[in-house]
């Protein structure tokens, strides 16, 4: 089991509020993904829920029971940091059994789940080798590793992928959501990366300044976000917010438009502007464009389009896939 639910949790530094009352929760066997801006609480909620920071107040309730002020060995859940922290006198093989053996498992049942751990996640050829021997993506493989092997409620990453390059990134991303989906394993996983975020949870929390913004699957932030900040974070490139006359026509504050949802044309349309860059991605071109009245935004085309930089450009937003927000910036549904 790994169900988490968190009820007015609270975390300050003496008069500095980093979490003010927050609830949460986490059904058993989902992959959930606390994503936000830096210094948005993401990853001290994790450590709170991890028992690597001490909670100021409220309940953190591990499978109905509530372990908030438990040590971390006492609460069964197993973290996966930003650094691999492996110790680099041992082979792999050792550092996946140490916990283990620090537990006084016999030598027969350490064997077993070693290499059981280390053929789910292809290292069995590696075990001898050591840390300084292995590349950035197997050495995140042999933490993870060292995680499996406990057996734990929930598996706990932070920001893991952010020391690897951009294809590492990619294999490791899929590497992790193929683990989840073997061992059904609850997981809580941290990072700023919104395409993280949309492409690995069941479910997407929000975080801004310590609040939960929304909860809601990644398609569910997507095409419906219920305020100007979820709206401007989740998807790449980020959602169109655009204001002012261009937005009174709409009867509101705030209209917001994702750049796939703007039709494009060189000789009419609802909006004009002027394409300042261009960005070409092959099988896409993304334009940023300044309407006449200096907003700045961005349009997605196909790869092969007829304008380009310095042009003249009519935009038209699909009115089916127009967001429309008040001016407390909630969305007007």
């Amino acid at each position: 089991m790994g169900q988490f639910n968190l009820r007015n949790v609270r975390k300050a530094f003496g008069d500095v509020v980093i979490i003010p009352d927050l609830d949460l929760d986490i059904s058993d066997g989902e992959f959930v993904v606390f994503v936000g801006p830096s210094g948005c609480g993401k990853s001290t909620l994790l450590r709170l829920i991890a028992g690597l920071e001490d909670t100021t107040s409220g309940e953190i309730k591990i499978d109905g029971v509530d372990m908030a002020n438990a040590p971390p060995a006492k609460r069964g859940l197993a973290m996966v940091f930003q650094s691999y922290a492996l110790y680099p006198h041992m082979s792999v093989r050792n550092n996946i059994a140490f916990a283990l053996k620090m537990a006084g498992e016999p030598k027969d049942v350490i064997d077993t789940k070693v290499a059981k751990a280390a053929a789910s996640l292809n290292l069995t050829s590696y075990l001898d080798r050591k840390p300084r021997q292995l590349s950035g993506g197997q050495r995140q493989r042999v933490a993870i590793g060292r995680a499996i092997v406990r057996a734990p409620k929930a598996f706990l990453f932070d920001e893991p992928l952010s020391n690897l390059d951009a294809a590492l990134r990619v294999n490791m991303r899929l590497e992790i959501t193929q683990l989840h989906q073997d061992l059904k394993t609850t997981m809580i996983y941290v990072t700023h990366d919104q395409v993280e975020a949309m492409t690995m949870a069941d479910k997407i929390v929000v975080l801004n300044a310590g609040n939960v913004e929304q909860v809601g699957s990644p398609l569910e932030l997507y095409n419906k976000p219920r305020n100007v900040f979820v709206a401007g974070f989740i998807g790449s490139p980020k959602m169109n917010l655009v204001k002012g006359s261009q937005a009174a026509s709409y009867n509101v504050t705030t209209v917001g438009i994702r750049p796939e949802h703007l039709d494009l044309s060189a000789t009419s349309g609802t909006w004009k502007g002027k394409i300042i860059i261009s960005e070409h991605l092959g099988s896409d071109t993304f334009f940023h464009i300044d309407l006449d009245d200096g907003t700045r935004i961005t349009a997605r085309a196909p790869g092969e389009f007829s304008l380009g930089t310095n042009d003249t450009i009519y935009l038209t937003p699909q009115p089916e896939r127009l967001h429309r927000f008040d001016d407390k910036g909630l969305a007007i549904r």
